[in-house]
C-alpha cells in the first residue's frame, strides 16, 4: 500500500496487510497484538445520506480489526478470512473519530473469533461486533497439520 501504517510499536508486517479499502476509509491502526487490536476511523467520509455514520462502516471497521488480529495470530504462515460477522448499532454519531478495540475471545487451531467494541470520542458506545475467522495458509508457505 501507498500510505506506511507503521509506527511506534507497529509490526513492519502490517503494511502488507492493508487493504485499499482501510486505506480509503482511514483506518489507523494504534495497537496490534493477536489478543488485542486498537484503532479509529474518522466519521467524515464515512457517512449515510443523513450524515451518520455509515452501518457498513462498522462492519468494515469491526471486520478490519479482528482480521488484522488473526494475522498477528497467524504470522508469518497464515492469515484469518472472515467466516462470521455480527454487527450491532447502539446509537448515532455525526462527527470526530469511531475507536474500536477487537479483543480475542478465541484464538484456536483453525479458527479464531474477537468481539469488537466500536466507541465515538466521548467514549460513548456506538456499535459492537464479533467476527469469526477462518486461518488460511499464506501462499509460498508450506502446509502444516
Amino acid at each position: 500500500m501507498s500510505q506506511d501504517s507503521t509506527g511506534p510499536g507497529l509490526p513492519a508486517w502490517l503494511n502488507d496487510f492493508r487493504s485499499e479499502l482501510d486505506v480509503r476509509m482511514g483506518l489507523e491502526i494504534e495497537e496490534i497484538t493477536p489478543e488485542r487490536v486498537v484503532g479509529s476511523m474518522p466519521v467524515a467520509g464515512n457517512t449515510q445520506p443523513m450524515g451518520m455514520w455509515h452501518g457498513g462502516a462498522s462492519g468494515v471497521l469491526v471486520e478490519s480489526l479482528a482480521s488484522l488480529g488473526a494475522a498477528a495470530y497467524g504470522f508469518p504462515d497464515r492469515a484469518g478470512v472472515g467466516v462470521d460477522l455480527n454487527v450491532t448499532h447502539h446509537r448515532s454519531v455525526t462527527r470526530g473519530r469511531v475507536h474500536g478495540v477487537a479483543e480475542a475471545l478465541r484464538l484456536g487451531g483453525r479458527t479464531v473469533t474477537y468481539q469488537v467494541w466500536l466507541r465515538n470520542d466521548e467514549d460513548e458506545l456506538v456499535a459492537s461486533g464479533r467476527l469469526t475467522c477462518q486461518l488460511v495458509q499464506l501462499s509460498g508457505t508450506p502446509r502444516t497439520a
